[in-house]
């Protein structure tokens, strides 16, 4: 189906685009025409507005001054950037022409590169939405005009969504594989094999007494159910790494007051992000900043001293972390290095009894003899029972490049590794609709035998729960797997 954009008057000549929308999702061609600024905000060399839309072929013509024929597509042109009603050159910069379907929303667009200065960006700004037919995109609009036309997925548009926001090398590599679409291909693949099955048992249920059905459909539903549950559930038992790295670690450093953990959060964020003071209890309440530890993201709290009366909000960090720095000042250990061991288990037997991921951090080790420090190190290397120990001084800087690799281990271990193995869940709203969906086909396995309807619901529930996930579910699709799969009224 073709039609004809507005007409665009300039001087006295008239000119229409055509423009194929064949294969769209119905309505997008009558669709409004959006533009905005595409790249960052402020002062930059080089700023990009894109234009989606019927109209955009109007906003072309009327602005660059081309002639009849749209310019080759893809291709950038260096052109005079006019206003449309004034016809005064606002800049000289670069345009280009994407056709639809073949563009990021599936719709005619077009960008204006231009210099990035505020009045330039405001005047081309300003100059299009004086165009007839065309208005400001409201945010996020041009992935849904995206999604809806079929060129991306809700678990891709997720993923771009998270490549915009990331900030550590690891975050973009997760990001980039999902808006890849390896993720929405797993669940788009399980969506499949769930309509199989809803397809086989409805018609099951519907033309079995005909004896219309082979024999044996169930019991290939029963083992594709099977199969299901068991994919899903080994997908669900990845220990949040997908989340951990999109969301950030959450590292606590913890320990007594005055044992140096002020010191150390801005030894690693290489600023005064907490009060340093000799005196006791400085910190009051949970300092947290954000760092990028090898690549890896981190959400680092500095909670008050943990002292032996329980204190709600110095605990509340520490129960919800994902590693704890335990710091301990050295010159609180016992004067013989064979007994620091046994104290350092006592220790965190006492302050962290329901912690499991530890960093044991020793601070304060310039106030220590060399020989005595280098002995305390070989003992604690030798002992079984606790977990690693780092040794350094916040003063001098002694053994942090150590701790900062002991750290990046521990947290490139509870993230993984993002382009290995299977894609992980990243998204809690993923993993919500995914036990649903395990729960919806132990429901199909609870009712087999004494009421197949309801069996076929937990099916359709599963499916209702993936659809969630991918933003695609369609009756259509089931009936077409019906009509294929099964010879009925022949």
């Amino acid at each position: 189906m073709s039609f004809c954009l507005p007409v665009c008057t300039r001087g006295s000549q008239p000119c229409r685009f055509q423009s194929t929308f064949d294969g769209l999702p119905a309505g997008l061609a009558d669709a409004e025409t959006i533009f905005a600024l595409s790249s960052g905000h402020g002062r930059c060399g080089v700023a990009v507005v894109r234009v989606s839309g019927p109209a955009s072929a109007t906003a072309l013509r009327c602005m660059a001054g081309l002639t009849r024929s749209p310019p080759p597509p893809r291709t950038a042109l260096l052109r005079s950037i006019t206003d449309p009603q004034s016809k005064e050159v606002l800049d000289r910069g670069l345009v280009l022409w994407f056709p639809a379907p073949h563009s990021f929303t599936g719709e005619d667009s077009v960008e204006f590169h231009i210099h990035g200065g505020p009045a330039v960006i405001t005047a081309v700004l300003q100059a299009l939405g004086s165009v007839p037919g065309m208005r400001p995109a409201e945010a996020g609009e041009f992935t849904r005009r995206a999604f809806v036309a079929g060129k991306l997925g809700l678990t891709e548009v997720e993923g771009l969504g998270d490549l915009i926001h990331a900030e550590t090398e690891a975050q973009r590599r997760q990001a980039l594989r999902q808006m890849s679409g390896e993720l929405g291909h797993l669940y788009q693949d399980w969506s499949h094999r769930l309509k199989r099955c809803l397809a086989h048992v409805e018609a099951f249920i519907d033309f079995s007494e005909d004896e219309l059905i082979e024999d044996g459909v169930l019991k290939q539903v029963d083992g594709s159910v099977r199969d299901l549950q068991a994919e899903i559930e080994k997908h669900l038992k990845d220990e949040r790494r997908g989340e951990r790295l999109r969301g950030g670690v959450q590292v606590v450093i913890a320990g007594a007051t005055n044992a140096g953990k002020s010191s150390l959060l801005n030894t690693l964020c290489q600023r005064p992000a907490a009060i340093v003071s000799p005196i006791a209890g400085t910190t009051r309440d949970v300092v947290e900043t954000a760092l990028d530890i090898g690549g890896f993201p981190v959400l680092l709290s500095d909670t008050a001293g943990l002292r032996e009366s329980p204190d709600l909000v110095e605990r509340e960090g520490v129960e919800h972390a994902d590693l704890t720095l335990v710091v301990v000042d050295c010159s609180n250990l016992p004067a013989e290095t064979t007994q620091a061991a046994a104290f350092l288990q006592d220790h965190l037997r006492t302050l962290l009894p329901t912690q499991e991921q530890f960093l044991l951090v020793l601070n304060k080790t310039d106030l220590l003899p060399e020989e005595q420090r280098q002995k305390l190190d070989r003992e604690l290397r030798r002992v079984s029972g606790l977990p690693p120990v780092c040794l350094i001084s916040c003063h001098s800087n002694d053994g942090l490049q150590d701790f900062i690799t002991a750290l990046h281990s521990r947290v490139k271990t509870l993230c993984g590794d993002p382009l290995s193995g299977a894609p992980t869940l990243t998204q809690a709203r993923h993993r919500a609709h995914l036990q649903q969906c395990y729960a919806a086909l132990a429901q199909y396995q609870q009712h087999r035998n004494n009421d197949l309807a309801l069996a076929a619901e937990g099916v359709r529930l599963a499916l209702t729960s993936l659809g969630r996930i991918t933003g695609r579910v369609w009756v259509e699709e089931i009936l077409d797997i019906i009509f294929k799969d099964f010879c009925i009224g022949k």
